[in-house]
Formats: C-alpha cells, structure tokens, sequence
C-alpha cells in the first residue's frame, strides 16, 4: 500500500517503520505550527504517536459509531 498521495515528496518510498517514526509534518497539509500545537497539547512528535493518541482513537470509535 503506497501513502504517497497523502505526504510530502521527501517521505515518499519510505517503509511504514519509517513513515511511523517522522514527524507528522510528513502528513501533506501538516505544518510545522501544526505539529508543534501537537506537541504542546498532546506531546504527539511522530506519525505513530498521532495514530496511537488515546484521545483521537476514541474520537474515530466515537465517529465510527454514529455513522
């Protein structure tokens, strides 16, 4: 499965262990003042910790649901 569509040109063909550890500025359309929000608020510094975040996973279950 190839992500590249949905990241910056210097994350792509990178493996998902590498895409896991970049930083979520990687994402297309994340920015640096994005991720450091991020940071500050939820102390998320990778792609991983954003996809792990015990607050965004119950928000997707939360959506999930009521669709």
């Amino acid at each position: 499965m190839s992500f590249d569509a949905k990241l910056d040109q210097a994350f792509h063909g990178k493996s998902a262990q590498e895409l896991a550890d970049a930083p979520i500025s990687a994402i297309k359309g994340v920015t640096d003042a994005d991720a450091e929000l991020l940071l500050k608020a939820f102390n998320i510094k990778t792609i991983k910790d954003l996809g792990t975040n015990k607050f965004f996973r119950t928000a997707q279950a939360i959506a999930a649901i009521a669709e």
